[in-house]
């Protein structure tokens, strides 16, 4: 998405949409407005063309327990619907259970944001960012939650502010150990942000 080839044709498809809809692109507002969705789009989307997230170093797993697991919670995240091209955005929460190996922390966030910055569905993204940690760390279990609100819900359509939509993938221990899914479930709520 980053050759100028592409670049020149979103700029062309702005420019064609701000007619489309009845406004001119060369009023003064407008001129630079094909260039600026150009370059937007280009960081949102960023991960589209990117098969599997590397950006992470791994460490010998001598300090968590047995069966203690690791806990990230209320990480912001932005993505794209893949149905109408509208944000949605909110926060995931991440656990896992390790085995030999565990991740850097800030690399779970960087995680999330690889999996984000193309357009998808927030079901999909919540499976994404599990199969990656499983495929990068082969946890003894995982999961993961994600609380977002979408603008294809709340600016048209049924146009209901504020709805929030929750999502959850786990597997492993986390289904084996009910206790421990409740565990992360209380945790995630008692830490909770607001979208």
């Amino acid at each position: 998405m980053s050759n100028n080839k592409n670049s020149d044709n979103i700029e062309t498809i702005i420019t064609n949409l701000l007619e489309s809809v009845g406004d001119d692109p060369q009023r003064p507002g407008l001129i630079e407005t094909p260039h600026r969705v150009e370059k937007m789009y280009q960081e949102i989307l960023g991960s589209i063309n990117q098969t599997e997230f590397t950006d992470y170093k791994l460490f010998d797993n001598e300090s968590v327990g047995a069966d203690q697991d690791v806990m990230v919670t209320n990480i912001p995240f932005y993505s794209m619907c893949e149905h109408h091209m509208l944000p949605f955005f909110g926060v995931a929460n991440v656990a896992y259970v390790p085995n030999d190996k565990i991740i850097g922390l800030s690399k779970i966030p960087r995680l999330i944001d690889f999996v984000s910055h193309r357009l998808t569905l927030q079901e999909k993204l919540t499976h994404d960012i599990a199969l990656e940690l499983n495929r990068i760390l082969k946890p003894k279990g995982i999961v993961v939650q994600t609380e977002a609100r979408h603008m294809c819900v709340e600016m048209r359509g049924v146009k209901k502010l504020n709805s929030v939509t929750k999502s959850k993938y786990y597997d492993g221990i986390y289904k084996e150990q009910p206790d421990m899914l409740n565990n992360f479930i209380m945790t995630v709520n008692s830490n909770r942000g607001s979208l």
